[in-house]
């Protein structure tokens, strides 16, 4: 049996609409690749990158110079004046003198609090994530629009309240907790934990909504058609599904703790055992800001650990930038 393709009959007018959008689409398309493609594009590209990556190699020269040759010659006259030395990053990371940075401990402590809440915020924001999206209940939308209203709210209005907040009840728990059990210590990184992933969630549920929510429907159909609960869903569908956007929304979650200042001086107390690296980099700079061979070794150890996770997850967070960009 042969099947005999039937022409729709249309008048002059909606063909040459058709044909003038089809035409206006390709070009506009071919023109963006052009764009993108061309010398000019990819040289404008490579200008970008070596004018980012020139400091940073500067930075990594001089924190392998004696304190003598960063003093009194630039990084640049490193082949008319060659010196190196593994000096100063055994003084700002072992050293056992109290005048010394000691960054080994601080630099656990960026780790131990920014691992965690990487971990709490993708998760929590998955899951809230798809409740809105995929479960239907009442307020979803209200409840979504106050979420995506969250993220104009500044960060400093919300920090007195929280710290009275962790003050009046986080606080008596811990000190209950280690009077019980003396190994743990008072102070923890539990409110530095809570506070990040509290300013985190809102942009991480707005950006995993709107990729989730894209998510064919037919999929979410057939797996409740075959018995699937909710939990089934979110760990068998949304999850591997959604790997490209939620591993570019750990890069920048990472990146922003790691980097974090204000949030850390205001909840981890200043301690040693709880203070991120960025804090002691901020006190260096204060005390030792002559001390050029300390202060550049430092800053590139702050440095390396968000340029190792970026790198490794480069293809995620491309993927992620490049999700629901394009139909079809």
């Amino acid at each position: 049996m042969t099947y005999t393709p039937v022409e729709i009959p249309l008048d002059d007018e909606t063909k040459k609409e058709f044909q003038r959008g089809f035409n206006a689409d390709g070009s506009k398309a071919k023109r963006v690749k052009k764009r993108l493609t061309s010398r000019t594009a990819t040289v404008v590209s490579l200008v970008i990158a070596v004018i980012w990556i020139i400091p940073t190699f500067g930075l990594f020269i001089s924190s392998f110079r004696p304190e003598e040759l960063i003093k009194t010659t630039g990084w640049w006259t490193i082949f008319q004046n060659p010196g190196f030395t593994l000096d100063n990053y055994k003084e700002v990371l072992f050293s056992a003198s109290s005048s010394s940075p000691q960054l080994g401990a601080y630099f656990v402590n960026s780790l131990a609090i920014t691992i965690p809440v990487v971990v709490f915020a993708t998760v929590l924001a998955a899951m809230a994530a798809y409740a809105l999206a995929w479960i239907p209940f009442k307020g979803a939308g209200w409840i979504f629009i106050i979420i995506f209203a969250l993220q104009i709210v500044p960060l400093q209005m919300a920090l007195i309240p929280l710290l009275q907040m962790f003050t009046t009840w986080i606080l008596p728990i811990q000190r209950w907790v280690h009077d019980i059990i003396p190994i743990i210590p008072e102070q923890s990184y539990v409110q530095v934990w809570i506070a990040h992933t509290i300013f985190g969630l809102p942009l991480a549920i707005f950006l995993l909504h709107n990729f989730i929510s894209e998510i064919p429907g037919e999929l979410i159909e057939a797996a409740r058609v075959d018995g699937a609960n909710h939990g089934q869903i979110f760990l068998r569908i949304i999850l591997p599904l959604s790997v490209p956007i939620l591993a570019s929304f750990a890069i920048f979650q990472f990146l922003w703790v790691w980097n974090d200042l204000l949030v850390a001086l205001v909840f981890s107390g200043g301690t040693p055992d709880v203070a991120p690296l960025t804090q002691r980099l901020a006190e260096l700079t204060g005390n030792r800001g002559q001390e050029w061979q300390r202060l550049t070794a430092a800053a590139f150890i702050s440095l390396v650990v968000p340029l190792i996770v970026f790198f490794s997850l480069q293809r995620y967070f491309v993927r992620g930038l490049l999700a629901g960009s394009t139909k079809g």
